[in-house]
């Protein structure tokens, strides 16, 4: 006999499963096994549910007929990309190693190819090791597309065409994003950052559109093997949406690698010839490459599933609505990750499937908390970030911001001689003394920063950052060391030129002055004025 299950009936939260759930095939039916559709599975099964899962067949590169256990992060995302950083950043290390006393030859060669083999294989390891948890789990694993039939009815199309129906208590949809590709004459001539993970040949120059994580990421992965790079993207500065102070920092440090930036550019047309691919962007510019990659965005992967079809309402970019629970507009279906278009990142999408699983299995009705997330942007070196950004903070605080920052020569580079600074920021309300955010650009920010996202998380204040003995020698003992306000910020105020970090007071004084000289002007005309009347 099988343990009595809570669930969610009818919209509330009931006792044991009854005799209603015996006609169903499955408790729930999952579509789409990556980060957050695996956690959700997994865990709903550890809650007594029958459950089980259909996922496209594994390949590297993503299609509306491949797919494969694990998604997007371990299959074509974070952790590929995150080996290819490995191999990266060698390149830089290289170099530095000479003043460390290392006698390298001048050249030293790459093995794209071997790399890109070893790469492959880890991650068809951990395909597997994804399935083995599914099957440990008691889930039930489908090979094939999934389609919503009706709110408590899927049909999964196999490989071999076949098309078969289950019957399901509750559907949860978690099929992800797709990478998109702009539309511009010779657009076939591009890659997206699937590509751009299983490439035959390495690339040796190529130009990058689009200012995002994956854009400034590829950049950096491909200049540290030796490639020529020119990236290209609309705004002033890349990765919108982070701290403007932090943007710039990432910029300057993308054109200290030898990056080349094309700031408020974006391409028009792509064709081939002898020479390679030839690029030409709005401004008239000519680029010629092997390799053109679009990081321009990626879209919630909706348009096979038919739920427009039983109901389940759509927003403009084609992601799943769901109200705080993750519950769409019918009652029985559900959504988590990427495929909802809330906060796009794979620890959110496992925490959105371990909320779902407690909500409708566990009689835990638990909502995701999408506040003081950390991210990480592994260009090189990388940046990362939790809580407010200082325009955010100024924006949506009724307090005067305290702004705490610290620039310094990471110890490395004062023997290796590179010329990069590590930058970190504190952001603080003036009134609480609450920590509102932390961020900072530099070697190993990312696990840095996953330590202070708890500081954050638990509301910790600048007093209590103070108060903590710092570990010396090390980058990270600067976040519990800056004791000097780099300025004060009024509420709502409209942010100042972060790009140069120009403090408010000599903002404020160089407007004074001005106005001064404009006044000292007109009087100097009055007083001329005056004289030649007299005369």
């Amino acid at each position: 006999m099988s343990t009595p299950r809570k669930m969610l009936i009818d919209g509330e939260l009931g006792g044991a499963a009854g005799a209603e759930d015996e006609s169903y095939d499955f408790d729930l039916f999952v579509i789409g096994a990556g980060s957050g559709g695996v956690r959700a599975a997994r865990t709903s099964s550890g809650f007594g549910a029958k459950v089980a899962i259909c996922e496209l067949p594994f390949n590297p590169i993503s299609s509306e007929v491949n797919g494969g256990i694990g998604g997007t992060c371990v299959i074509r995302g974070c952790v590929p990309k995150k080996i290819l950083v490995y191999g990266a950043q060698f390149g830089g290390e290289f170099e530095d190693a000479r003043n460390f006393g290392w006698e390298l030859s001048d050249r030293i060669d790459f093995n794209w190819k071997k790399l890109l083999h070893n790469k492959t294989q880890e991650i068809v390891r951990l395909n597997g090791v994804y399935k083995r948890l599914l099957s440990n789990a008691g889930v039930t694993i489908f090979e094939g597309e999934g389609k919503v039939v009706s709110a408590n009815k899927v049909e999964l199309i196999q490989p071999d065409g076949l098309k078969k129906q289950y019957s399901t208590k509750h559907i949860l949809i978690a099929t992800g994003g797709r990478a998109q590709r702009v539309n511009i004459p010779g657009q076939e001539l591009a890659i997206t950052s699937d590509e751009a993970l299983s490439l035959d040949e390495q690339p040796k120059h190529a130009v990058v559109l689009g200012a995002g994580y994956i854009a400034v990421e590829f950049a950096s992965i491909w200049r540290g093997m030796g490639a020529e790079v020119d990236l290209v993207y609309r705004k002033e500065l890349p990765l919108r949406g982070f701290d403007d102070e932090m943007r710039a920092v990432v910029a300057k440090n993308l054109e200290g690698r030898g990056i080349r930036l094309h700031p408020g550019k974006n391409i028009q047309e792509l064709s081939k010839t002898e020479e390679g691919i030839r690029v030409l962007t709005d401004h008239g510019d000519v680029i010629v490459a092997d390799t053109v990659l679009f990081a321009t965005g990626r879209a919630p992967n909706t348009k096979r599933l038919n739920l427009q079809a039983v109901g389940v309402e759509l927003d403009k970019a084609g992601a799943i609505k769901v109200d705080e629970y993750s519950r769409t507009t019918i009652p029985s279906i559900w959504a988590v990750g990427d495929v909802t278009n809330r906060l796009n990142l794979t620890p959110v999408a496992l925490l959105e499937g371990t909320c779902f699983s407690k909500t409708v299995f566990g009689g835990q009705p638990t909502k995701p908390d999408h506040s003081n997330v950390p991210s990480a942007v592994f260009c090189i070196p990388p940046l990362s970030v939790v809580g407010l950004s200082e325009q955010q903070a100024v924006d949506q605080g009724k307090n005067d911001i305290l702004v705490f920052t610290s620039t310094f020569n990471p110890m490395k580079n004062t023997i290796s001689g590179r010329q990069e600074k590590t930058v970190m920021k504190l952001i603080v309300d003036s009134e609480t003394d609450k920590v509102l955010g932390a961020s900072m650009c530099g070697p190993d920010a990312p696990e840095i920063m996953q330590g202070l996202a708890v500081a954050v998380k638990a509301g910790a204040t600048k007093a209590q950052f103070d108060s903590t003995v710092g570990i010396h020698p090390s980058a990270a003992e600067e976040f519990v060391t800056m004791r000097t306000l780099t300025r004060r910020v009024a509420a709502g105020k409209p942010k100042t030129n972060l790009l140069f970090n120009i403090p408010d007071i000599l903002v404020e004084f160089f407007c004074f002055i001005v106005n001064f000289i404009m006044l000292y002007v007109k009087f100097i005309h009055f007083v001329v004025s005056l004289l030649v009347a007299m005369l």
